[in-house]
This record gives structure tokens, C-alpha cells and sequence, in this order.
């Protein structure tokens, strides 16, 4: 593995949404998640990671040591068992070996095989236990600038699926689009977390190339049109840091042009850092 990285960051991501649904809440019929006193619009730190997630398996997986932990139709149990079998350690039902040499070689393991244990963690604490980790990498919820207006659209099915039905009017169907948003998401990194999860520079290198792509292998009808505009961090000179996050995010702010018309692309906001109060041994990057 290469050098873990020895200096704490923050993030700040803006994505757009263009006649789709970000991410629907299934206890809602799938419709975009938002705030219900505000109307903003939300996406889950969860739905993010995942958009990470597939990105890096996409793009490295040829190399094992970016393989993905948490991915669709996984058996994580298969996977903790690995660690097992390859570290020649005994497994026992549900516990950790008992010896703590063997219990940290077990997580290490998983570690340096997973990407995204090594980034945002995991809980393996499951029949085959193979420990807890705390990742260095940490989202909050997206939300949009300006409230938004969910619409449903109605479709219909031109095809049907039995014999008996071909002489039945069409089904009809909903879709939930959000016209247009723009969404803030804000983020963290912490280097005495990486170090301890094995996070290495080639991994942050990754990981701000997944934020700035990851819509773009993502494309679905349901999602309409999505991408990440802008990408701004805040390196620190020290693993620990010198200023308060919140005080870093509250630098770059965005603005609507004309706040009497409805936001319907990312021509209609101006975004602006304001670089004159960073903190002094705060540097800023964009992309």
C-alpha cells in the first residue's frame, strides 16, 4: 500500500438534477426525499457513497486492492470468510479471534482489499466477524439551494404481459421528476482515521475523480440528468487541522441570479469562494 495521507480535508460538492428523481424514498412511493418544513430537496449521504462506490468499481477493477465491500447482490459473509481463509486465522461463530494480533490482521485485511471499508468503513460484525472500522471519509445529506416542486408525470405501457390481457385498455404508470435542482453536499476527511484504515493518497486521488464523474456512468431514465458542476476542498496543514470546518463551508456560497424566476440550470446561480478570509495555512482547490 502506499502513504496514508497525513493532512485532514473538507469538501464541498455541487451536483445537479434536470427532470429526474435523485433519489426516491421508497416509504414515500419513491418520490425525491425532501425537507417537509422547507421544501429543499435531500439525497442521502448513503446514495452518495454508493454513486462512489460504483465509479471505483468501474474504473479499477482490474485491481484488487480497490475491490468493493458493500455492492449489489453481495454475500458479505462470503467475503469475511476470505479474510479467514487467506490470513490462515481459525474462525469461530459471530466472535473475533481472541487474540489481538490475529483480530487487528483480520481488519487490516479487509482493509487493504476494500476500497470502501478503507473510505467510509463498515460494521462486519455479522456471523463471520471480522470487527467494526471507522472510515476517514464522511458525507452529510445533499440539500438543493432553492425549494423544489416535485411533479408526477403519468406514462403509459404499451405492452402487457399475458395472452389474455391483449385486449385490455394499457396500464398506466407515474414518474417522479424534480424540473431542476442544484444540490450542496459537504463533506469531511479525516487523516487519524486513515491512518489506522490504511487510506492512501492514491485513494483520495480516486475518491475526488469519482466525485467529479460518478454521474457520469449513472445515467437512467429515473434520473434524468444529473452531473457534478463544482468541487472545492479545503486541505489542511496538519493531520489534525487548523480552522473549523463549518467556518471553511460557510467561504463558498451560491447565489441565484434573479430570485424572481424559477432555477432551471446551473447558468441560473453564481458561486462564489471567498478566498480573502481563508484561515491562514487553509489551501483551497477547485475542480
Amino acid at each position: 500500500m502506499g502513504k496514508t495521507i497525513d493532512k485532514r480535508y473538507e469538501f464541498v460538492l455541487f451536483f445537479e438534477v434536470e427532470n429526474g428523481n435523485p433519489n426516491g424514498d421508497p416509504d414515500a412511493g419513491n418520490m425525491p426525499r425532501i425537507d417537509p418544513e422547507t421544501s429543499h430537496g435531500l439525497v442521502t449521504d448513503v446514495c452518495l457513497k454508493r454513486k462512489v462506490r460504483n465509479y471505483v468499481d468501474l474504473v479499477q477493477s482490474d485491481k484488487s486492492k480497490f475491490d468493493i465491500y458493500v455492492r449489489e447482490n453481495a454475500v458479505l459473509n462470503r467475503q469475511n470468510e476470505e479474510a479467514y481463509k487467506n490470513t490462515g486465522i481459525k474462525q469461530e461463530s459471530k466472535k473475533l479471534p481472541k487474540d489481538a494480533d490475529q483480530a487487528a490482521a483480520i481488519t487490516k485485511y479487509m482493509c487493504d482489499r476494500f476500497f470502501d471499508i478503507r473510505s467510509f468503513g463498515a460494521v462486519m460484525t455479522t456471523e463471520v466477524n471480522c470487527g467494526q472500522v471507522r472510515g476517514p471519509i464522511q458525507f452529510g445529506f445533499a440539500k438543493s439551494l432553492d425549494p423544489v416542486v416535485p411533479q408526477e408525470v403519468t406514462i403509459t405501457r404499451m405492452a402487457v404481459t399475458n395472452e389474455k390481457d391483449a385486449e385490455k385498455e394499457r396500464t398506466m404508470g407515474r414518474k417522479h421528476i424534480i424540473p431542476y435542482a442544484l444540490y450542496r453536499a459537504e463533506g469531511y476527511i479525516s487523516a487519524p482515521l486513515a491512518d489506522k484504515t490504511g487510506f492512501t493518497e492514491e485513494d483520495l486521488e480516486l475518491f475526488w475523480q469519482a466525485l467529479v464523474h460518478m454521474f457520469e456512468h449513472d445515467h437512467s431514465a429515473a434520473r434524468g440528468r444529473m452531473a457534478s458542476r463544482k468541487l472545492v476542498i479545503f486541505e489542511h496543514p496538519t493531520a489534525l487541522g487548523s480552522a473549523q470546518a463549518h467556518a471553511l463551508f460557510g467561504l463558498v456560497t451560491a447565489q441565484k441570479k434573479d430570485p424572481d424566476k424559477p432555477p432551471r440550470a446551473f447558468s441560473d446561480y453564481t458561486i462564489s469562494i471567498d478566498c480573502g478570509a481563508k484561515p491562514e495555512g487553509i489551501v483551497i482547490y477547485e475542480r
